[in-house]
Formats: structure tokens, sequence, C-alpha cells
């Protein structure tokens, strides 16, 4: 790996995983890294997303805005 330096146990680690998946050891580092982006995005996300369902002035202002959901529908079910 160019201009990384890592010690011989993680670097076998790294290409044994590597071989497990079939791909060259950039490819899957490269994989590794476009996955762990998306989870820090996923989580950035939903923190956000906890953050404003939790302030009742923003729903409310949702709600107005678009309107509050209806009644959740349930199939019935057999006895």
């Amino acid at each position: 790996m160019a201009g990384i330096e890592i010690d011989d146990t993680t670097a076998d680690t790294l290409q044994t995983l590597a071989d497990a998946a079939g791909l060259p050891l950039d490819a899957y580092l490269a994989q590794v890294a476009e996955e762990k982006r998306r989870e820090r995005v996923l989580d950035e996300g939903a923190e956000i997303f906890r953050q404003v369902t939790s302030d009742p002035e923003t729903v409310a202002s949702f709600d107005a805005e678009y309107g509050a959901p209806g009644p959740a529908h349930t199939a019935p079910r057999a006895a």
C-alpha cells in the first residue's frame, strides 16, 4: 500500500479478508472505505432525523405544511 505503513499482522488480516471477498487488496479497501462512508452518512442522517422529530414545534410545522399522517390501517387478522 503506497504511502501507508501498517504492521504485518494487520496487512495479513486485510489480505485474508480481500482474498475471501475475491478482490484484490486495493479494491477491497476501496469497498470498505465506501461502506464506512455510507455508514457515516446514515448515522448523521439518523441523528438529524432524531433531532428534528424530537422537536414538537418542528413536527407541528411539518404537519401544518404537509398534513399530519392519517390513522394507521391494519389488516384484519384471521382467527
